[in-house]
């Protein structure tokens, strides 16, 4: 299973409101601590899912422009199931625990992303629920 998340032209913040024409959004990332929380990520992952195989994981920091990746994740797993629910949690968790804030830049203004928060540890973060299938 492979994500790739893009900078988009617009955002909702927390009160619901539209930002549109988003130019672009620059990442600023605690270095010293992605890693080791990404490792944290992987190993969390690999308990919930042990039969997982490769795990990659990829965050860009500085500035990026309207459709560019700024996070990858891949996983691989023996069964389509676990593969996209341990990719999920994985973005999830880089999301949730990683020290990476964004700024973004659009038309009218600028600030730090929506959902600003403090960043949890890998095991706080909820496993998404699957989607019934019909």
């Amino acid at each position: 299973m492979l994500f790739s998340g893009t900078v988009r032209d617009h955002a909702v913040d927390e009160d619901g409101i539209l930002r549109e024409g988003v130019r672009h959004l620059t990442y600023e990332v605690y270095e010293d601590q992605v890693v080791p929380t990404f490792g944290a990520i992987e190993t969390e992952l690999r308990v919930r899912w042990p039969h997982t195989g490769r795990v990659a994981m990829l965050h860009r920091s500085g500035q990026l422009g309207l459709m560019e990746s700024s996070v990858v994740v891949a996983v691989s797993a023996p069964h389509r199931p676990e593969a996209f629910d341990a990719a999920r949690y994985a973005i999830d968790a880089i999301k949730a625990a990683a020290p990476i804030w964004k700024h973004e830049m659009w038309a009218g203004g600028a600030d730090w992303g929506t959902g600003a928060h403090v960043p949890v540890g890998p095991a706080e973060v909820p496993a998404a629920a699957r989607a019934e299938r019909a």
